[in-house]
């Protein structure tokens, strides 16, 4: 409980708080207004140029499009968050520090990744509320008619949304932790770790579109989405990326333990 409380410590800051809620709010905040706003326009009003109809809007699930559709620019602000707080250690020195007060590495990384993770939970709530809240506020001038929202059908859509969302939310922070760890450069770690996410993938996907189905990325937007997101064809079903990403969580967890395990406060 003390390291997770001198971990929540490091992750409340004033700065770092509002500067990181800030981000959640506003990329949450432009997917969907874009999806209200363009509903009529010919360009599209989601990724890749699709069109998400009124008549998607106006199901059950329809309030959810926009948190879902946020979950992997939600991923990179965890894996930044993460990537950050784990890789600063090493350049600010102040690991050396940790470990005279708690010796115990393992005990040490799991207080720091579970505060983590409930920041990312923190994020994910702040996001689900500036979606919903926004979808609401703009369904009128939208002409999207919103009965089906609040139905049993509505609240269960919400929270599969919502725990898909945070899975793919705490995804992208494993990833990043496992980075900071790797490169011990907050800097280089979440600048490889969004180049690789954003542009290896894509180019990886376009030369042999198989290795799309195995790639932690787009494995964790089928996630975000529920399933296949709108647009793409030929993507895992949920099932199956839910048990791959899986195993990279586990894989990169267990390196993660290893390297802070074993590597020198030194180096």
């Amino acid at each position: 409980m003390r390291i997770f409380l001198a971990e929540w410590r490091k992750l409340r800051r004033p700065t770092f708080l509002f500067g990181t809620l800030g981000s959640v709010i506003f990329v949450t905040g432009l997917v969907t207004s874009l999806l209200f706003l363009l509903i009529d326009a010919k360009t599209g009003n989601a990724d890749r140029g699709n069109r998400i109809t009124r008549e998607m809007l106006q199901m059950s699930d329809g309030f959810t499009i926009g948190f879902n559709s946020a979950g992997g620019l939600l991923g990179l602000v965890a894996l930044s968050v993460f990537a950050a707080q784990t890789a600063q250690e090493y350049t600010y020195g102040t690991l050396r520090n940790l470990l005279v007060r708690q010796p115990r590495r393992i005990r040490l990384l799991v207080g720091k990744y579970i505060s983590m993770t409930t920041f990312a939970l923190l994020s994910v709530i702040v996001s689900a509320v500036t979606s919903i809240g926004l979808a609401l506020a703009l369904s009128g001038e939208a002409r999207v008619k919103t009965d089906n929202w609040f139905t049993n059908d509505g609240y269960i859509a919400f929270g599969h949304s919502f725990v898909n969302v945070l899975i793919c939310t705490i995804g992208y922070g494993t990833i990043g932790m496992l980075l900071g760890l790797i490169f011990r450069s907050p800097i280089s770690a979440i600048s490889i770790g969004t180049a690789y996410l954003l542009v290896v993938e894509s180019i990886i996907s376009i030369a042999w579109k198989p290795a799309s189905n195995w790639m932690p990325g787009n494995l964790l937007s089928v996630i975000s989405s529920g399933g296949s997101p709108i647009g793409v064809e030929n993507a895992p079903t949920y099932s199956q990326a839910l048990l791959r990403v899986a195993a990279y969580l586990i894989s990169a967890s267990l390196i993660t333990a290893t390297l802070f395990k074993r590597r020198d406060v030194a180096n």
